[in-house]
């Protein structure tokens, strides 16, 4: 059974930082892109970032540029997600993602 599993979400304020972790079972992704993704209550979920599978290429959504960092270690099946500077906009649940599988979410809220 494939699983992701999300963790590291939970409440901080305006300015701090939070490292997300996605734990892969089941099956090895070292050859497929992951992602991070976030839904906010009453919005349709938003890309935020992508890593490549060698881990030498990733990808961000304007608005966590600079502020983000997706990483990636193969030999424990694991992404990262480190969000620097957090702003209450970036309040989500956060899901891993790859090829057609998901996790269950962190959820991340950012007080101002």
């Amino acid at each position: 059974q494939v699983q992701l599993v999300e963790s590291g979400g939970g409440l901080v304020q305006a300015g701090g930082s939070l490292r997300l972790s996605c734990a892969a079972s089941g099956r090895t992704f070292s050859r497929n892109a992951m992602d991070w993704f976030r839904q906010s209550p009453g919005k349709e979920r938003e890309f935020v970032a992508s890593i490549s599978g060698s881990g030498a290429v990733s990808s961000y959504t304007d608005s966590v540029k600079g502020r983000f960092t997706i990483s990636r270690d193969n030999a424990k099946n694991t992404i990262y997600l480190q969000m620097n500077s957090l702003k209450p906009e970036d309040t989500a649940v956060y899901y891993c993602h790859a090829a057609h599988y998901w996790g269950q979410g962190t959820q991340v809220t950012v007080s101002s």
